[in-house]
């Protein structure tokens, strides 16, 4: 069978592909189905955010991943193949929690993880059995699933994208890696696979798909070691509780390739933090788990989310405070999104407070979609875009690039390239 994977373009659509510096690779998910995916079949990925779809080529099957921001347009792009007689799949996080509105547009739709769903769903098709709904019951074992042939075109790119583990045990309330039993199920890949992956992808720079990588730090002090020797540059999630205290952690990384870490910092305000459940977050921690990501030699990027039922509209002054003392070397700036699936979608929607059910405006950084506690729509709105002026200006990244430079090399790298973005 000749089948095509898409990834579909996030709003808002401009109508031909993205040009950055800092493009991934294959979306991860689609090399974790071409690596369970048999021989017999020809595979073909069309990644929309850099390449326009082929809509004249003939594929038996196209496998779409939808998110909810861009589950509109998904839907636009299947029902154009449908029209032609091609079958179409859909899975995803969206469809994951939305089947019935996703069958609408698909022959059939992939609930859950889908590396044990997706084999039986091509035997299926071939003996013109084809089910509506693959359902996903129990964890994948991760060990099962070698990526160390990759078997799709590769889009080029610097820098690809690598998971070790799956899942996440903090369940904070407006997360959606967590909307669904299994994505509460942390597991984790043999590490001999992980480097064997490593060791098949071209690209010097990696990011790490992980949730978080301070989950299980033994285990990751022991990844570290193990890629030490494969000279790649990598970005990884992690939080401030570790990252505050473990500077064995902070040193493994550095000497393994680690160029910056993200956090989700999320509030400034604890009562934010033990409302949303991210027991991973002490506030006071914050600064100092800046400074020893710093002193270990590598960069920080924090991100912080507005509108939770504790803010007021002093918050993105605070906030703005609280960035220069930490001294972060950038951050992202969102809006609190209530993904359809989540607990704060039906705590929101149970209070009345759901504005809008077009998904399309489901997006962190440009659409407010619910009623804020404490201050307007547009308050919001406006307070996350005056923060992102500031932090996000090229005079804070020139500052900050400068700075960079004392780390070495790769930092002073990725702090240029973030900046010419």
């Amino acid at each position: 069978m000749r089948i095509l994977f898409v990834f579909p373009s996030f709003p808002p659509y401009k109508g031909k592909p993205s040009v950055t510096f800092q493009r991934m690779g294959s979306p991860y998910v689609f090399r974790c189905l071409a690596s369970v995916t048999p021989d017999v079949h020809d595979l073909e990925f069309a990644d929309e955010r850099f390449e326009r779809i082929d809509y004249d080529q003939e594929y038996d099957i196209v496998g779409i991943s939808v998110y909810t921001v861009s589950s509109n347009h998904a839907y636009e792009i299947a029902d154009k193949f449908r029209a032609q007689g091609t079958t179409v799949v859909l899975g995803g996080c969206h469809p994951t929690v939305m089947p019935e509105e996703a069958k609408q547009h698909a022959d059939a739709v992939v609930i859950g993880e889908a590396e044990e769903t997706w084999p039986q769903l091509l035997k299926d098709y071939e003996i013109g059995k084809l089910k509506p709904i693959y359902r996903q019951t129990k964890p994948v074992d991760l060990s099962l699933i070698s990526l160390s042939k990759i078997k799709l075109r590769e889009i080029k790119t610097i820098r690809n994208t690598v998971g070790t583990s799956r899942g996440c045990p903090n369940q904070c309330e407006f997360c959606y890696i967590t909307n669904n039993m299994l994505g509460r199920i942390y597991r984790t890949r043999p590490i001999n696979y992980v480097r064997e992956e490593l060791c098949n992808i071209k690209q010097k720079h990696i990011f790490f798909h992980d949730a978080s990588m301070t989950i299980n730090v033994n285990r990751t002090k022991r990844f570290f070691k193990e890629i030490q020797d494969l000279d790649k540059k990598f970005i990884c999630c992690g939080t401030v509780n570790v990252l505050s205290k473990d500077e064995e952690l902070l040193s493994l990384a550095r000497e393994a390739g680690c160029v910056e870490w993200f956090v989700g910092f999320e509030s400034i305000l604890q009562k934010n933090i033990e409302r949303i459940g991210k027991r991973t977050n002490i506030v006071k921690e914050y600064k100092n788990a800046v400074k020893k990501i710093h002193d270990h030699g590598m960069i920080i990027t924090g991100s912080f989310i507005f509108g939770f039922d504790g803010d007021k509209k002093n918050i993105f002054s605070e906030t703005l405070d609280a960035v220069f003392d930490m001294d972060l070397d950038s951050g992202g700036f969102h809006v609190l999104t209530p993904y359809p699936g989540t607990p704060l979608f039906t705590r929101l929607e149970r209070e009345g407070r759901i504005l809008t059910k077009d998904w399309s405006k489901y997006i962190e950084m440009d659409n407010v979609v619910f009623q804020p506690k404490n201050m307007t729509t547009l308050e919001l709105l406006e307070g996350v875009n005056w923060i992102k002026r500031r932090i996000l200006s090229l005079n804070y990244y020139t500052q900050h690039t400068i700075k960079s430079a004392r780390l070495g090399f790769y930092p002073f790298l990725q702090m240029t390239l973030k900046g010419l973005l």
